[in-house]
């Protein structure tokens, strides 16, 4: 009889301490879920826009302790970028961040990160399907293109005496929607006046490095250029480095988009005398973590599906106080 209250005795005994090791476990596992993991799928780490970006994200994440961030860099690649979210989907984030680098192959792995029941913001470039993101944040791309086209008018009228003039475009990655929205937004506008006409357009892939050589080639080919519109500042200024090269810089007008901030960026270029202007196109980062933040940690928050951040004419008369 003894013996068998032994048994029974040791019996619930291990019972009791398997279900404290269980309970403990339990803990253990929920005391980890209790910190949040941020992804960004970057589309390109060299763009000095991106690696902006960056930098601005680890500094906002770095302020929440409990927030692990995580960049992905895709290298320009669409391949790579679609292997890395993959990647991410199996990792489960509680927020995943992409810049896609084109708004067509992104689309589909954007999708399948969405339906695993990962948020998914869409950072400034969207894709081809909305239904793929759960929001989308963003500048307006045809807006800054708009106001480009316009105040090139205005330069045009000042060195011609009318709305006449030949523009060089220098644009990025033709597959981006930001790089086809700057282009209709301005050429909407020049189109209204038969003055104005394309000399030459050259695809740089938003690089200062590929701007320089193609602009080189163009100014070899051209001797009647009065505007070079570069689709973001690298490229701009790479434009205007192959003029200096072959001492042209003063007689032709250099107009940029991004706008950045510290010593290459394009607000400098502009107090520098390398831009007549640029055009910032925000990195957005700041409204991604408010909203990024809301919907990992309130349950009841409902993002809206498109946010959107102003951009601003940075001209030699304001260049210097918006530079800091």
């Amino acid at each position: 009889m003894n013996k068998r209250l032994t048994a029974i005795g040791v019996l619930l005994l291990t019972v009791f301490m398997g279900t404290q090791l269980f309970a403990e476990g339990k803990k253990d596992v929920t005391a980890e879920k209790q910190g949040y993991l941020v992804i960004f799928s970057q589309a390109n780490n060299a763009e000095p826009y991106r690696a902006s970006q960056n930098d601005s994200f680890k500094e906002l994440w770095a302020e929440y302790s409990d927030v692990t961030f995580e960049i992905m860099d895709a290298q320009q690649d669409n391949s790579r970028q679609i292997s890395q979210i993959e990647t991410s989907i199996i990792k489960n984030p509680d927020l995943l961040i992409v810049a896609p680098n084109e708004r067509g192959p992104l689309s589909e792995v954007m999708g399948k990160a969405k339906n695993a029941g990962i948020p998914v913001v869409c950072l400034e470039r969207d894709i081809v399907d909305a239904e793929n993101y759960t929001t989308w944040i963003m500048s307006d791309n045809y807006s800054i293109g708009k106001l480009a086209g316009e105040y090139m008018v205005d330069l045009l009228i000042e060195k011609n005496g009318e709305p006449k003039g030949t523009i060089v475009d220098l644009r990025g990655s033709l597959g981006v929607e930001g790089e086809q929205k700057r282009f209709k937004g301005a050429w909407d506008v020049f189109d209204q006046y038969p003055g104005i006409t394309q000399e030459a357009e050259a695809v740089c892939n938003w690089l200062q490095s590929e701007g320089r050589i193609r602009m080189t080639e163009i100014l070899r080919a051209h001797n009647n250029i009065d505007i070079v519109y570069g689709h973001n500042d690298p490229m701009a200024v790479g434009g205007y480095l192959a003029a200096k090269d072959l001492g042209l810089e003063d007689d032709i007008i250099f107009i940029g988009v991004d706008g950045l901030l510290g010593e290459a960026g394009g607000i400098k270029k502009v107090i520098d005398g390398v831009l007549d202007a640029t055009f910032t196109y925000p990195l957005c980062t700041e409204k991604a973590v408010e909203i990024g933040n809301k919907i990992m940690r309130d349950p009841a928050f409902t993002p809206e599906k498109v946010y959107e951040v102003a951009s601003a004419m940075v001209t030699p008369e304001n260049a210097q106080s918006l530079y800091k």
